[in-house]
């Protein structure tokens, strides 16, 4: 009596998870072979170029303070609304994440902004 790929299927969708390694363990050991994703390198290429093109959502860290403290304070109330003991203690706290969720030319304007005052920044 043959087995059917479904009835397969069906068994392994009923194992635990616990169940699950174990059976894969058994795989590995019975056919020597690995259950670890293999990457062509062509495709590795490909990937991260299509995760940018779909990225629509960006957040600004502020890496580094720099030597003009006082103005990136004043930049970062401007950017985020914060009040004057927030903003010093977003640009104390370095890296800190000052916008979440903003849109690519948005990120590079306020990257823009923090650098013109001698900060370091960057776009995630």
């Amino acid at each position: 009596m043959a087995i059917t790929k479904e009835e397969v299927l069906e068994y392994i969708g009923s194992l635990s998870v616990l169940e699950l390694s174990a059976l894969v363990k058994d795989f590995e050991e019975k056919f020597g072979v690995s259950a670890a994703p293999t990457v062509v390198a062509g495709a590795v290429a490909g990937a991260p170029a299509e995760a940018a093109e779909e990225k629509t959502e960006f957040s600004v860290v502020l890496a580094e303070t720099g030597a003009e403290k006082i103005k990136v304070i004043k930049v970062v109330r401007e950017i985020t609304g914060l009040g004057l003991k927030e903003a010093k203690e977003a640009t104390e706290k370095t890296p800190h994440v000052l916008k979440e969720g903003v849109n690519k030319e948005e990120a590079e304007t306020i990257k823009k902004k923090l650098e013109e005052v001698g900060a370091k920044a960057e776009i995630k």
